[in-house]
C-alpha cells in the first residue's frame, strides 16, 4: 500500500489521514510549546514581519523572562538554514506563557481577545503535521510521547489528524485543498 498521496504538488503522508488524533491539554499540559529541543519552531519570513508589527500587542501577554529574552533583541534565529523562533533554555517556546499550569501561546491569546488578526506560525497551528521540503511542501505526522493522551481521545472521538488540523490545513493550503485531502481519508 503506497503511503504517500500528491494534492495539488503537496506530498502528504497517508498517516495524516488514518491516525487519530485530538489535543488533550489537560493531559499534556500544552507540550508543544515546551518540548526540549535546541530547534525552535520553524517560522517564515512573512510570518516575521508579521510578529515585528504585532510584537507590541503580544507583549502584555508574554511572561517577564520571555520580556527578559526578548528586550532588543529577535525572537528568531537562524539555525543550519531554518528561521526558528527562539526557545527559552532549548525548552519553552519565547511566546509561551502558562494559563492554569498549561503552556500556551501569547500570540494566539491576543488573537482570541481580538487584538490581533494572526494567530500563530503555521508549523504551530498545524501540529502534529510537519512540513518538510522535497521540491515542494510534503506534509508528514510527527509523534511525540507527550501527545499520547491526544491519540487517545483522537480514537475515543473517531477524529483524524487531518480532521483535527482542519482549520490549520485550510489557513494553509485553502478550502480546496482540504476537501481533496479528506476525500482520501479511510475508514
Amino acid at each position: 500500500m503506497q503511503n504517500l498521496i500528491e494534492i495539488d504538488g503537496v506530498v502528504v503522508n497517508k498517516e495524516i489521514l488514518r491516525e487519530k488524533f485530538f489535543c488533550d491539554l489537560e493531559a499534556c499540559k500544552g507540550a508543544c510549546c515546551t518540548i526540549e529541543s535546541e530547534y525552535g519552531a520553524p517560522v517564515t519570513k512573512e510570518e516575521i514581519k508579521i510578529i515585528e508589527r504585532l510584537l507590541p500587542d503580544i507583549w502584555e501577554y508574554l511572561p517577564e523572562k520571555s520580556k527578559h529574552e526578548l528586550f532588543n533583541k529577535k525572537f528568531y534565529e537562524l539555525k543550519e538554514g531554518e528561521t526558528l523562533i527562539k526557545s527559552i533554555s532549548n525548552r519553552e517556546c519565547v511566546f509561551a506563557f502558562y494559563e492554569n499550569g498549561i503552556a500556551k501561546c501569547a500570540i494566539e491569546k491576543a488573537y482570541f481577545d481580538g487584538k490581533v488578526e494572526f494567530r500563530k506560525p503555521v508549523s504551530c497551528h498545524l501540529f502534529p503535521i510537519r512540513v518538510s521540503q522535497f521540491g515542494g511542501d510534503a506534509l508528514r505526522y510527527e509523534r511525540y510521547e507527550e501527545c499520547k493522551p491526544a491519540m487517545v481521545r483522537g480514537i475515543e472521538k473517531n477524529i483524524t489528524v487531518a480532521e483535527f488540523c482542519k482549520d490549520a490545513i485550510i489557513t494553509a493550503y485553502g478550502e480546496p485543498f482540504y476537501r481533496k485531502l479528506t476525500e482520501n481519508i479511510e475508514d
